[in-house]
């Protein structure tokens, strides 16, 4: 029967015009008659849709009652029923809502706060309202069911997109699942969108469509509100906040359900994008889904900058609610240094007392957020949702040693291997890149039978008695044990400073030199081990040509090579994935570490048939962590991670980009002396006037940046060479902030001496 029909014969209209309006529940219409304006919404016919009609009207008739904004009223048909069945369809008129939708018009603080207060007076009615169809309802719009949305994340095509979600949705359940039996439930609107609030331009005066009504979360209504109109923003949470100061003067928040909200907003925009792809699937030149995903994406990418403390306390602030104060960090100093020796550094003249970290963010307990330029051991991201995940549940399952068989370690093994020379075949797992540099010598030791270690000047491998032994980094410094007379230490490929030339002249003076060394001590070299890319002695590239000089000259005379990824592995250099691939060579022994974990405690030593059919002549090898269920669960994510989401590629494009807008920096800037490095793992050397180091101006760049929110390091020799080496969710917006304050803080005039 058509609309027409339905319309004159039951409702006694004179009609004008039907024409469409969206809808996903109902199909909908504007119906203009001579009696005025409506909405017909047609539902498939079912006892539970119309029970929700029924209730539904219920509820609108209750809302009416509010003085001052509009809602719906059900119209009757001439027989009085309010709504209409017919065959397979139900039939419902509803009084049309005049106004312009809050998405057309500006977002001033008046609006903002009317709409808040609004909602407020809204869900004060609807707590004392009880019908049992909305509490048994349940909507995948709900954010206590926010896991229904999870199938979903896989119509998200973009894997770091991906990844921001998983980790919006870990959020929630780790800070609302323990919590969430004590929020406060009632019936609500849920659906506080633009398009679903009217106004006059300068006040709300309707609310439409109560489709996604629903028994939950009392504290949902006004985060989903807030999100909405926060999408679009240069400053998201300003505006927020005048919803919340809205609907706090008409129903004030409690403490918890106010510290939820940073989540729970998450949490409505990880639902929408997850929504919003799987409607892309379905109809993929929908407009109204590509301008409603940017928004959603843009905030979600503004949330994760925004530190959960500060916006905790501005919450608390607008609820006027006390501020949680944590343990000063005047406390925190003083217990480091009663329980720890002051050899125990930290970064920064200005400590950090951290609370929390997502991706290439961290958080302090000030509520002050940084980007890292400067943490090489979260690989992927500060609690990557994947590794996270993958720790545990492994833990969770089982945690014991390689004396037992388990799938993973074989698992783990293959994959890691894979990304190697196949004459790399085996792997000793252990706890850190310091034991596995132990190990490498051990092995090298036994394999050769000698005992001498040629290592480069300014390198570092390790902190155990071993590796301090063979490293110059240690050795050397402050009261340090001196070199050893079983190490032999070769100077620094490449070096910047003005004492030491960089012609291609010098480089062949550095290999000759170091061939003499081996010369003159042939046949008692055990292991010759060099980093790619020399990151204690300030990010310094090895020169070209060097090690396919010296690695035919180390095994001649009996010898191993060992290269040391333990900073450089796992495609953090971008156009390879293993260091030692810049310079066309295969070592014996790879030690990797630090990374491989993403911040969990891994190392592993991979080495050759050969070497390890000599090695396992000897007693039985065995570490207590190496290997465990757990951390190859956590390296194994690590690897898919890197592989999912190209983060080779994005290294090499995002270290390309950095570098360059560095060079151009360093024209600009005559304190610049050299910008070196591959990928994503650089080094700024700073100099004086006269082309010295300047450590003076590194340390002070490094602490300005600081307190510019942004982390990096020093190190070198004189340590005057700003290291940059971030996690590899680091892009190209990242790249132009770093460069931005660093070109800042070096204009701002300041002598150096």
């Amino acid at each position: 029967m058509g609309i027409d029909h339905i319309l004159q014969r039951h409702y006694k209209l004179h009609l004008n015009s039907v024409s469409s309006l969206d809808g996903y529940v109902s199909t909908n219409y504007r119906i203009e008659a001579e009696e005025g304006v409506f909405v017909l919404k047609i539902y498939k016919n079912s006892p539970r849709i119309l029970k929700e009609i029924l209730a539904e009207n219920r509820v609108l008739q209750q809302l009416g009652k509010i003085k001052g904004i509009d809602f719906p009223k059900a119209v009757r048909t001439v027989t009085g029923e309010v709504c209409l069945i017919e065959a397979e369809n139900i039939y419902r008129l509803l009084t049309f809502i005049e106004g312009s939708f809050l998405g057309d018009v500006k977002h001033t603080p008046a609006i903002l706060f009317s709409l808040g207060s609004y909602l407020g007076k809204i869900d004060l009615v609807l707590h004392s309202l009880e019908e049992e169809i909305f509490t048994a309802r349940e909507i995948s719009w709900d954010l206590r069911h926010l896991n229904l949305s999870i199938p979903l994340l896989e119509n998200i095509s973009d894997l770091k997109k991906r990844s921001l979600v998983s980790y919006f949705i870990q959020q929630f359940h780790e800070h609302i699942g323990p919590v969430a039996y004590q929020l406060r439930k009632s019936l609500i609107h849920n659906d506080g969108n633009d398009w679903n609030i009217l106004t006059d331009g300068k006040k709300v005066t309707g609310i439409i469509d109560f489709g996604d009504m629903c028994h939950t979360w009392l504290i949902s209504e006004v985060a989903i509100a807030m999100t909405y109109v926060m999408m679009h923003k240069g400053s998201p949470l300003e505006h927020g906040l005048k919803v919340l100061e809205g609907y706090q003067q008409e129903l004030p928040l409690t403490e918890l359900e106010c510290d939820s909200l940073y989540y729970l907003i998450a949490a409505r925009l990880s639902m929408s994008v997850c929504h919003s792809a799987h409607a892309s699937e379905l109809d993929p030149n929908s407009d109204y889904i590509t301008i409603s995903q940017k928004g959603a994406w843009k905030l979600l990418q503004q949330w994760l900058r925004i530190n959960p403390l500060h916006a905790r306390n501005r919450f608390r602030q607008t609820c006027d609610l006390p501020i949680a104060k944590g343990v000063p960090t005047s406390e925190i100093l003083s217990q480091r240094k009663e329980h720890f020796a002051k050899n125990l550094s930290l970064s920064y003249a200005n400590p950090i007392h951290m609370y929390g970290a997502a991706f290439q963010y961290m958080y302090d307990v000030e509520g002050n957020t940084f980007l890292d330029a400067y943490n090489n051991i979260m690989l992927v991201g500060h609690c990557h949702p994947k590794v996270v995940q993958a720790g545990q549940k492994a833990m969770s399952r089982l945690n014991t040693n390689t004396r037992y068989l388990y799938d993973i370690l074989g698992d783990y093994g293959s994959a890691l291997l894979k990304t190697l020379p196949s004459s790399l075949s085996k792997i000793f797992f252990v706890n850190s890149g310091s034991e596995a540099s132990d190990l490498a010598i051990r092995m090298a030791r036994n394999h050769s039978s000698k005992k001498n270690v040629m290592v480069i000047e300014h390198g570092y491998h390790g902190h155990t008695q071993a590796g301090i032994g063979i490293s110059s980094y240690k050795y050397k410094a402050g009261e340090g044990i001196g070199k050893p007379e079983d190490t032999i230490e070769t100077p620094l490929p490449k070096v910047y400073s003005s004492n030491r030339e960089k012609s291609g002249k010098s480089r062949i003076d550095y290999t000759e030199k170091a061939l003499e060394q081996i010369q003159d001590h042939t046949g008692t070299i055990a292991a010759f081990i060099a980093e790619p890319i020399v990151g204690c002695g300030g990010q310094v590239p090895l020169a070209p040509g060097y090690l396919n000089t010296l690695y035919p000259a180390v095994r001649a005379q009996g010898g191993l090579c060992i290269s040391d990824e333990v900073q450089v592995g796992f495609g953090r250099l971008g156009k390879v994935f293993w260091g030692f691939e810049l310079y066309d060579v295969i070592p014996d022994i790879v030690v990797v570490g630090k990374p491989m974990g993403n911040g969990h405690p891994m190392g592993a030593v991979i080495t050759t048939e050969a070497v390890v059919s000599s090695f396992e002549k000897g007693p039985e090898f065995f570490s207590s962590f190496g290997g465990n269920p757990v951390s190859c669960a956590v390296g194994l994510s690590v690897l898919k991670v890197v592989e999912e989401e190209k983060l080779q590629e994005h290294a090499e494009q995002t270290g390309d980009y950095l570098i360059r807008q560095l060079r151009l920096l360093q024209k600009k800037h005559n304190t610049i002396g050299d910008v070196r490095g591959h990928g994503l793992f650089l080094g700024i050397e700073m100099i004086t006037e006269d082309g010295e180091p300047n450590s003076q101006l590194a340390g002070d760049l490094k602490n300005e940046l600081r307190e510019n929110m942004i982390l990096v390091g020093t190190d070198g020799p004189f340590d005057s060479v700003i290291k940059i080496k971030p996690p590899m969710s680091f892009d190209i917006k990242n790249a132009e902030e770093l460069v931005s304050q660093i070109d800042t803080i070096l204009s701002e005039n300041m002598v150096y001496n």
